[in-house]
């Protein structure tokens, strides 16, 4: 009886350390995971990137996708104007200690979070390296809430907007059939590729008034970009011209919940079923916080 009394909590004690080597190993997998970080650009203003990036995020949910959009528009941060919220806070309430990276997170439809950069961005650069280091550490924790992370730049070739380009895992560029617009692509697509040849870029055609002229639009673009640069762009997709679009604006409301069944609302879940059935290679070396670091050190 003793020796079976003995092979007994030998057994328990043996499942015991399985199901605690169990634990620790799923406990690994989650820390070290990292989200997908999209840097949504342009080279012209006002072609709709902010509105393009706020939809996507929500049609992204609809796969049961965890997107943050980080407003990255130094200055003219607007992802909360679209929307018709004032957030509390920004990245400068973290910058001062006062709040971490959860208290800042503004919750949307569809249970998408947003991040406002305010002037906090700015703050940041001139900060002592050990702050940055020490602040840069919270952004990891996004990681546990995130699948994608969609970033918001302003628009041109300005030095903030280029370190988070080239900070990105990926790029969309947002264009318009303008002709300034498409010149304005063309310039932004020309600087990533001498500064970061294998950067991962998407061109996205908005306002188009047919498929046709988002196909022109966007060969116009790709054609320039091959024989000239030598880089190959992925198309995105285009979105139509649809009066519900500047309806949802006056009414700060994102156009894929205010208006489901419209035109524009069935081009973005196309495209963002595009961008989910792309196979992305993460590099789990780069994680949020490696991110916020290579933003840095392009400012300086």
């Amino acid at each position: 009886m003793q020796d079976q009394a003995a092979r007994l909590r030998e057994i328990i004690k043996q499942r015991k350390n399985f199901n605690t080597a169990i634990v620790e190993k799923t406990k690994e997998t989650v820390t070290t995971d990292t989200a997908r970080i999209i840097c949504v650009t342009s080279g012209k203003g006002g072609v709709g990137k902010t509105n393009f990036t706020l939809n996507l995020a929500i049609a992204l949910s609809k796969q049961n996708k965890r997107v943050i959009i980080i407003d990255a528009d130094l200055g003219l941060a607007n992802v909360d104007v679209v929307m018709g919220i004032l957030p509390k806070f920004s990245l400068l309430d973290v910058i001062k200690g006062d709040k971490g990276m959860e208290d800042i997170m503004v919750t949307g439809p569809n249970g998408i979070k947003i991040i406002s950069g305010g002037s906090g961005l700015l703050d940041l650069i001139d900060m002592p390296q050990d702050k940055i280091q020490h602040l840069i550490s919270k952004f990891d924790s996004i990681n546990s809430y995130a699948d994608v992370i969609l970033i918001d730049t302003g628009a041109g070739l300005s030095k903030s907007v280029l370190s988070f380009v080239l900070a990105a895992h990926e790029v969309i560029v947002v264009c318009t059939p303008e002709p300034t617009a498409i010149t304005d692509a063309y310039a932004m697509i020309k600087t990533i590729g001498m500064k970061d040849p294998g950067k991962k870029l998407k061109l996205l055609i908005n306002r188009v008034e047919s498929i046709n002229e988002g196909k022109i639009t966007f060969e116009k673009i790709q054609n320039a970009s091959n024989k000239f640069l030598n880089i190959n762009i992925e198309k995105l997709g285009y979105l139509l011209e649809d009066i519900h679009v500047s309806r949802s604006v006056k009414l700060q409301q994102p156009f894929i919940i205010q208006f489901p069944a419209s035109p524009v609302s069935k081009n973005m879940e196309l495209i963002a079923c595009k961008l989910t059935s792309d196979k992305v290679e993460k590099d789990l070396g780069i994680s949020t916080g490696g991110f916020f670091n290579r933003v840095l050190s392009l400012f300086r």
